[in-house]
This record gives C-alpha cells, sequence and structure tokens, in this order.
C-alpha cells in the first residue's frame, strides 16, 4: 500500500469549519476534475476562478481536512474543496470591506 503523502501538519479538523451550511464562497483558483466527477474527463475544468458557490455539506478526509461540498449555481457542478481554494463572500472581516468602500455594497449582487 502507498504512502499517504500530507501536504501538512495541521489537523483542521481539531478546530470548527472555515465556513457554515449556506455560505456563499468564492473559488479563488481553477478546480480540474481529478477523476472523480462522473461525465467529464481527468483535467477539464470544473470551477474558474472567481466562480461563485453555496457549501451544500461539510465532510473530512484523512481525518485532517474539512471537505466542503460546494454548489456552483452558474455551471451546476457540486465539487468537494479544501478551505484553502475558497473564499468567503458572506463573512468578510471589517477591514477588507473598508479596504473595499463603496464596492463593498456590490458583494450581495454576486450570485
Amino acid at each position: 500500500m502507498a504512502d499517504i503523502s500530507r501536504e501538512d501538519d495541521v489537523v483542521e479538523i481539531a478546530h470548527p469549519p472555515r465556513f457554515e451550511m449556506g455560505e456563499r464562497v468564492v473559488s479563488r483558483g481553477v478546480i480540474r476534475n481529478d477523476g472523480t466527477y462522473t461525465g467529464y474527463d481527468i483535467g477539464d475544468v470544473l470551477v474558474h476562478k472567481g466562480d461563485v458557490g453555496y457549501v451544500r455539506s461539510i465532510g473530512t478526509f484523512l481525518q485532517q481536512f474539512y471537505i466542503y461540498a460546494v454548489e456552483f449555481t452558474e455551471s451546476g457542478h457540486q465539487v468537494g474543496m479544501r478551505a484553502k481554494e475558497l473564499c468567503t463572500l458572506d463573512h468578510l472581516p471589517d477591514e477588507v470591506l473598508a479596504r473595499l468602500g463603496e464596492r463593498a455594497g456590490l458583494l450581495s449582487t454576486l450570485r
């Protein structure tokens, strides 16, 4: 049996999940099919950077990481993603909202 290479020593599940069910999130990068998404070839793009979705469920992987099932409404894809691949749109810190200024009001229009 092959050794499982863990990316880091942090055990995310020792802390509460970063995102909540129903929370609106945005993809921080491109997500490609690793072979687990039926109907698409390995390497096909499932999610583009900046795509907006909603957290539908929260699971764990390797007793170390949270995996967020995110539904991307435009494409209809539901993809499992790690917290480092996502950014919240619903709970941005006050200092981020302050830097956005007037543009912060546009966040509510993103779907």
